[in-house]
């Protein structure tokens, strides 16, 4: 019954999406096409059980959006469960994120992004949403920050951000060749190569180049997240490292109820 459900709204959604590119072609269309429900029964619209209904076990965490079916944040069609953030937020804390909005570019970066889903939306790859939003943000020269073992795919990239009219300038993340035993990796981390990755001298180089936006390809698991902090400029991500699936993460997460159903367990 359920897959059914799925596979109609899927099938509305698709002759809605649809109409709506029409439409927007004409300039008519301002709003886009609701999304098809993508998690399980928890959140048909036939449903009049909302998803607090079957608690998770989380622990002494309390639950949190990821416990949620109902996603009536966006669609304001069904009921709020009991521990829902949006229900139980405290205005303070909403106000304060607003009022971030305001500071610095953080207005421009919100702008931009919106104007770029609306105008791509299901038309655009992340590539090309990329370089229009460096272009709305006023974004010319591009940082790269790459892992080594993409540089094949850093360069294709710098090639269409130059064919496009943007300056390039990339930092790898073997950059100084660097020994890991120098910052006290363990030396069996060394069996699989012995120069460390060195995500905080990459942002730093980038920071130096005065580069308007940076861009992530490939950076390890953790190292990203230093590259994220020290990075001067605004951060994006082209490509999320996952050596075992093609870097694409996601393909672990779709196949979690079948193939990779026991190593996730």
């Amino acid at each position: 019954m359920a897959d059914n459900y799925l596979e109609n709204q899927f099938e509305q959604y698709q002759a809605r999406k649809a109409a709506w590119e029409r439409e927007k072609k004409l300039g008519k269309r301002k709003t886009h096409p609701t999304p098809p429900p993508t998690t399980d029964k928890a959140t048909s619209a036939e449903s009049t059980t909302p998803a607090e209904s079957v608690k998770p076990d989380t622990g002494t965490t309390p639950p949190s959006c990821v416990d949620c079916g109902t996603q009536n944040c966006k669609y304001k069609t069904k009921t709020y469960p009991d521990f829902c953030l949006t229900t139980h937020l405290d205005p303070a804390d909403q106000q304060w994120a607003l009022e971030r909005y305001d500071e610095g570019r953080n207005h421009d970066i919100m702008v931009a992004s919106a104007e770029v889903e609306y105008e791509g939306y299901c038309q655009w790859t992340r590539v090309e949403e990329i370089m229009h939003f460096a272009r709305k943000i006023g974004a010319h020269k591009i940082g790269i920050a790459n892992c080594i073992g993409l540089v094949s795919e850093a360069r294709i990239f710098a090639r269409i951000l130059r064919e496009n009219g943007f300056e390039v300038y990339s930092v790898v993340c073997k950059v100084a060749g660097q020994a890991k035993s120098s910052v006290g990796i363990p030396q069996q981390c060394e069996s699989i190569g012995a120069a460390m990755c060195n995500p905080i001298l990459q942002a730093r180089l980038l920071n130096k180049a005065q580069t308007d936006l940076n861009v992530v390809i490939g950076l390890c698991v953790g190292h990203d997240s230093l590259f994220y902090k020290y990075s001067d400029a605004y951060v994006t991500t082209l490509v999320t490292k996952d050596r075992i699936t093609g870097n694409n993460p996601a393909a672990t997460l779709y196949t979690a109820h079948s193939y990779y159903r026991k190593k996730l367990s």
